[in-house]
């Protein structure tokens, strides 16, 4: 994965933009077709309390609404802390919106005062697909990208 030149293009794209779903399409779209182990990338945006809704997304159908109490992407906006899950059939209260499914990816994005605003969920149909550069790298994009939000 070449992270520099992803880091690059989204912050051509996205600069001067501040309106967060403008942003999240256009991270969205670009992330999706950066890597071929990403078989699903989108966001669940922060629509209530202890509520997330789906989209902007790339790929297959997602599950619509996700309560902050169930499943990866529930972990994750719980926590605020990025969810690296090697085996979502391992990972307890796991919703399956996707079969096909078998390793996912969530990140916490927060605003530029820093209130969480929505979780970013990349799933991939490969077993234990992301590392802690994925992590790493993906994290510094969005901070740097909702830093002006």
């Amino acid at each position: 994965m070449d992270y520099p030149t992803l880091a690059a293009t989204i912050d051509s794209l996205t600069h001067g933009e501040t309106d967060q779903i403008a942003l999240m399409a256009t991270i969205a779209c670009e992330v999706y077709h950066a890597d071929a182990r990403f078989d699903w990338v989108g966001f669940y945006r922060v629509t209530a309390p202890e509520t997330l809704k789906i989209g902007p997304y790339q790929g297959g159908h997602g599950c619509l609404v996700i309560p902050f109490s169930r499943g990866v992407c529930g972990a994750c906006a719980r926590s605020r802390a990025p969810q690296l899950v090697a085996d979502v059939n391992a990972f307890p209260d796991h919703i399956a919106c996707s079969s096909s499914t078998l390793s996912e990816l969530v990140l916490p994005v927060f605003d530029a005062k820093g209130a969480l605003i929505a979780v970013f969920d990349i799933d991939s149909d490969q077993a234990d697909a992301f590392t802690e550069t994925d992590v790493k790298e993906l994290s510094k994009i969005l901070a740097h990208v909702f830093a002006r939000s």
